[in-house]
């Protein structure tokens, strides 16, 4: 099945709708008994914004998803961190396209962003602790380290 979408960085306007994600994210994975984000930083969502780093997939003139990019993650990924991967943050979904894995839109974007910046690595952290996202992930072909 295709998706029509398009991705573009987030806008100050979108940002009543980005916490509202967060928000229903938080409150869906502590209603499952998954590891769940006490908090999220908006801060750090404005400066994403403001940096360029936050995209959003639109899906029928809606928000479906936002997701942030980093280049540099030497706090997670220590010595494996090399200038040689673009790291996906703060994947959060809107509720109404959830169960419609549009991780995948997110992947093929990251994996042709990489290539045009001349990079090897798509990286990414979970909760070690929740085998669901784990699986999920892995589904799109990563792998644990």
């Amino acid at each position: 099945m295709n998706i029509e979408y398009k991705i573009t960085n987030t806008e100050k306007a979108d940002l009543s709708d980005i916490f509202n994600f967060f928000e229903e994210s938080i409150a869906y994975q502590e209603k499952n008994g998954y590891p769940a984000w006490k908090h999220y930083d908006k801060d750090v969502i404005r400066k994403d914004m403001e940096n360029k780093l936050q995209y959003k997939i639109i899906i029928d003139g809606m928000m479906a998803m936002v997701f942030s990019v980093r280049y540099s993650d030497r706090l997670i990924w220590r010595d494996l961190d090399n200038e040689d991967s673009v790291y996906l943050h703060r994947i959060v979904v809107n509720p109404i396209f959830k169960g419609r894995k549009l991780f995948k839109v997110v992947l093929k974007w990251a994996i042709d962003h990489a290539k045009i910046r001349g990079l090897t690595f798509i990286r990414m952290d979970t909760w070690a602790d929740n085998p669901s996202i784990i699986g999920y992930y892995e589904t799109f072909g990563f792998t644990s380290i």
